[in-house]
């Protein structure tokens, strides 16, 4: 009973969805160093310890190790290991070894295997890649590129933003996905003011006028233009095979209705000789 316990997947990946969920918790303030629940992730690790033990008793060496499966969740299960030092040896510092809980919810990617046809969905994925890899080295130049442009002009105006080349690239992707990019004008727009009045120099309209036309040409040139043509090209590798399997469905319609034409043009001559 206990071999066709640990062997049934149901209810394994129960248990890993629990022990998910009880990670989960343990990471509310309310519940961080609750006793009793880091006790019951304690015999979690002890309960799929036993299940690596009862596998490896019941498929042999051989068979367990052939399975992937089962050599990725000996090693989640090996990690989380050093995790019960704690309660055993008076660690100073107990936050490296606590972390190593989360390699646990790593688990969870088992779950794609019950996604249907995933051999497909892989197989597609790793030709979008393929695909779109020039685009996207495309997009990392465009990216470095006006980092550095933007990092000669602006450094000193918004350093928050483009104080570095890594913090001005970090700035061009966010600018981009056009998610906030109209901060990053607003704000330099503000400090050139403050400059310029410092300065005694009021007039910074064409000034400002100018920044701003210049990040919206960024937004256009890597946000909208970039990254859609990225995303299309993306998006048109992964459903290849389903236009592939249409196409191949209208030629065998297209065989079926020649044949029929072919049937019926030779129905009216043997009629009509």
């Amino acid at each position: 009973m206990i071999k066709r316990f640990f062997l049934s997947e149901r209810n394994m990946m129960a248990a890993i969805l629990v022990n998910a969920v009880l990670i989960f918790m343990l990471y509310f303030p309310g519940w961080r160093h609750n006793e009793w629940l880091e006790l019951i992730d304690h015999v979690f690790i002890l309960f799929f310890l036993l299940e690596a033990a009862v596998k490896l008793y019941t498929l042999k060496p051989r068979r367990y190790f052939a399975d992937p499966w089962n050599r990725f969740d000996l090693i989640i299960v090996l990690g989380s290991l050093p995790s019960l030092l704690v309660q055993v040896i008076p660690v100073p510092d107990t936050s490296l070894l606590i972390i190593l809980r989360l390699f646990r919810l790593i688990r969870l990617i088992r779950f794609i295997r019950f996604v249907p046809h995933l051999s497909k969905v892989i197989t597609g994925l790793g030709r979008a890649l393929q695909a779109s890899l020039f685009v996207l080295l495309a997009l990392f130049f465009l990216n470095l590129l006006l980092a550095i442009f933007t990092c000669h002009f602006f450094a000193d105006i918004a350093p928050q933003y483009f104080g570095d080349p890594l913090i001005a690239s970090y700035s061009i992707f966010q600018m981009f996905t056009v998610e906030g990019w109209n901060e990053i004008p607003a704000t330099i727009a503000q400090s050139l003011t403050e400059q310029q009045a410092q300065a005694g120099i009021f007039n910074t309209s064409v000034l400002i006028g100018l920044t701003r036309l210049y990040f919206v040409l960024v937004v256009l040139l890597g946000g909208v233009f970039g990254m859609s043509l990225a995303n299309a090209v993306f998006v048109d590798e992964m459903t290849m095979d389903n236009n592939d399997a249409l196409e191949r469905k209208v030629d065998d319609l297209h065989n079926e209705i020649r044949e029929l034409k072919a049937l019926l043009l030779r129905n009216e001559q043997k009629e009509n000789p």
